[in-house]
């Protein structure tokens, strides 16, 4: 089993910037692949970036292209999403995700196996 858990959350105004973290608490952290995914009030959970284990090959909503960056660092267990020019509709509850093998099925929630508890970013205008 896996557990993570997100920080990193807050209220930010539109234009600002916040840097998310997740933790796992495993030991083969470097063998799994690593997403965010966020869910609106009354909203699907949607795909927002992903990295690989393998070579950390790094993949992106295009709502958040150019301005979201996942990263990851295997020695302290951790991803990190860095998120600028926020914008209100970026608002949601931010999820990290983990699941051992990359593809397609990356983009999907439900092919991920582990998930974290959440994290509330709200951007006002």
């Amino acid at each position: 089993q896996m557990q993570l858990v997100e920080s990193g959350g807050g209220l930010v105004q539109a234009g600002g910037s916040l840097r998310l973290s997740c933790a796992a608490s495993t030991r083969t952290f470097n063998n799994y692949c690593m997403g965010w995914f966020r869910q609106a009030p009354e909203k699907e959970r949607e795909f927002v970036a992903a990295i690989t284990w393998s070579d950390s090959t790094t993949y992106y909503a295009d709502s958040v292209k150019g301005r979201f960056a996942i990263s990851r660092d295997n020695a302290k267990n951790t991803v990190y999403l860095q998120m600028n020019t926020l914008k209100p509709d970026d608002s949601a509850v931010y999820y990290c995700a983990a699941r051992r093998f990359a593809g397609p099925a990356l983009l999907r929630p439900d092919e991920y196996a582990y998930w974290g508890q959440g994290t509330q970013v709200t951007v006002s205008s």
